[in-house]
């Protein structure tokens, strides 16, 4: 996946982000549990505990994840799939991966990218 930064979390604006506060405050710097606050390791996390990781092949499908900030340079010029078609329209409440990760810490630019 290219532009993580601009996937969605469908909810409320305020309720998402005490969340990912609370996630990432959890534990302790030495002994973790560690969350991320950039936006593509955010999504490789949510899609780890979407997987069975305990069998072989959730482990493998992990592996064969690929998550990018932006568009790297071996992808630029190429055709990417678009998914905007998949839309719905009753749901109203969508935030960036971006605006989640800023207020984490990140140093994520948003829009730009």
């Amino acid at each position: 996946m290219i532009n993580a930064e601009k996937a969605v979390v469908t909810g409320r604006r305020m309720f998402l982000v005490e969340r990912y506060k609370m996630e990432r405050d959890v534990g302790s710097v030495r002994k973790g549990p560690r969350f991320p606050k950039e936006p593509d390791r955010i999504f490789r996390r949510t899609v780890r505990g979407m997987l069975p990781m305990k069998t072989s092949r959730g482990k493998e499908a992990f592996k064969r994840l690929r998550v990018y900030k932006g568009v790297p340079p071996e992808f630029r010029g190429k055709e990417a799939e678009i998914l905007e078609n998949f839309k719905n329209k009753h749901i109203s409440n969508v935030v960036p991966l971006w605006d989640i990760s800023r207020e984490l810490g990140s140093k994520v630019m948003g829009n730009d990218y």
